[in-house]
């Protein structure tokens, strides 16, 4: 009987889960239940029953944060739609192990250590000591940003569409920027481009996109700011990388699109400034867009590749390789060309399997991006290449920003970019490690071996 037993407990012991795969599952799961939900006649604004393909591709969007549509989310679907929707977008940007633990804080339920080894997982934090109290705050801080943003829209939306609908408005977009979303209920696909003169609203929209891609625990530091007067190496890497992409972006963007007949060129110097600000803060994940993205220059699309490529930052509501891999790779770069052996970043050594995985990241990224883009040529060969590259490195880095490729998508176009969002909202290498049974290695040590670089 105990051989038995032994053997029993070992079964169950191999079965069980790990951190990482739960979290991958769960996605998976919030995602069906969501695409169940919108398939029904009660979530279309014409009671007809929506394609569960496209209700699935909207759920996914929505959950993975992203933004990409295959039908408006304006027009198509009516306001308890719009209202999963937007549910789906709060669940999927602060986490659904955050909602979890916050509902069971409420009840008065104590909080496994299971579950907060989860919520380490999903938070990206570097320990489980204090993460209740840290995710309370998060979650508290969220919900008073996000409030924030409705009282400002509202100030806009509500002499526009009036009480009921522009408080309704001010809440969906809201969460949506601050979630970096990219979700939109103006109509026709529009997104912000009715808006581009209108500074409060593209300026409010930018902020809360800005501040849900910092990332939890920069956030959190922040506030504690005045009272400890330091910032780890975390939140440095985070806030310096961060600041040179809004600036140099919204720079780049102001020149390439100044003399742009179909996007800035008729609007004031203010108009353009505001809008090239949102064109840099935008593409980091939020998907929103107030000059239209189809009319940009080659270059002033290119620079959007690349943004949406490196996205937000760690244990954020953002996508993408993530700000901090960027700094750590190149302050790789920097010491290899100084001839320093360590990574070196605000005169603190960076241990080699931080740069491995930095490293890592990237490479599956971009194999993950020409790889899919690939594929796209072949199931929607109308497209030219530039346009499924955008397509592709949006649906990567959860962005929603499209040159019109979405609506068109083939059905296997959408299996392909539903993979993507959610690959690019759980983490490649989360999948990876998810999919994989990680073995320790031992410490057997081979001879070291030359191979010519460069």
């Amino acid at each position: 009987m105990d051989i038995q037993t032994d053997i029993r407990k070992n079964v169950i012991k191999k079965r069980k889960l790990s951190e990482v795969q739960i979290l991958a599952i769960g996605f998976i799961i919030v995602i069906l239940v969501g695409g169940m939900i919108l398939s029904l006649p009660i979530s279309s604004a014409s009671g007809e029953p929506t394609s569960f393909l496209d209700a699935v591709f909207t759920a996914t969007s929505a959950t993975c944060v992203t933004g990409l549509v295959v039908v408006d989310t304006g027009t198509h679907w009516n306001m308890f739609g719009q209202t999963v929707i937007m549910i789906l977008i709060e669940i999927g940007g602060l986490g659904f192990m955050s909602f979890a633990a916050f509902i069971t804080v409420l009840m008065g339920r104590k909080i496994t250590l299971k579950s907060r080894l989860l919520m380490q997982e999903a938070m990206n934090t570097f320990g489980i000591q204090g993460i209740v109290k840290m995710m309370l705050k998060i979650m508290h801080f969220a919900f008073v940003i996000q409030l924030v943003g409705v009282l400002i829209l509202s100030t806009q939306f509500i002499p526009e569409y009036g009480l009921g609908k522009g408080l309704f408005y001010s809440l969906f977009h809201s969460i949506s920027t601050f979630c970096n979303a990219g979700f939109d209920i103006f109509g026709n696909f529009s997104s912000y481009t009715i808006y581009y003169n209108n500074p409060v609203i593209l300026l409010t929209v930018s902020s809360l996109i800005a501040i849900g891609g910092l990332g939890f625990t920069v956030l959190v530091e922040l506030y504690n700011f005045r009272r400890d007067k330091k910032l780890s190496l975390h939140s440095k890497v985070v806030l310096y990388i961060t600041g040179i992409l809004i600036l140099g972006g919204a720079l780049c963007f102001f020149i390439m699109e100044y003399n742009n007949s179909e996007t800035m060129k008729a609007m004031s110097l203010g108009d353009k400034i505001v809008n090239s600000i949102v064109a840099s803060i935008s593409p980091r994940t939020a998907g929103i867009n107030s000059i239209s993205t189809t009319a940009m220059t080659t270059s002033g699309k290119f620079l959007t590749v690349i943004l949406m490529f490196i996205g937000g930052s760690p244990g954020s509501t953002a996508g993408g390789i993530k700000t901090s891999t960027l700094g750590i790779v190149l302050g790789g770069i920097i010491c290899v060309i100084k001839g320093r052996e360590d990574v070196e970043l605000f005169q603190k050594r960076i241990p080699k399997d931080l740069v491995y995985r930095a490293v890592a990241i990237i490479g599956i990224a971009m194999c993950l991006v020409c790889v899919v883009t690939m594929f796209l040529t072949v199931t929607e060969p109308g497209h030219d290449f530039l346009a499924l590259l955008y397509e592709t490195t949006s649906a990567f880095g959860t962005v929603g920003l499209s040159l019109g490729v979405t609506p068109t998508l083939s059905g296997a176009g959408k299996i392909i970019i539903m993979t993507l969002m959610y690959l690019g909202r759980v983490g490649p290498l989360t999948v990876v490690l998810a999919l994989l049974n990680r073995k320790t290695a031992g410490n057997i040590k081979y001879a070291e071996g030359k191979v010519l670089i460069g």
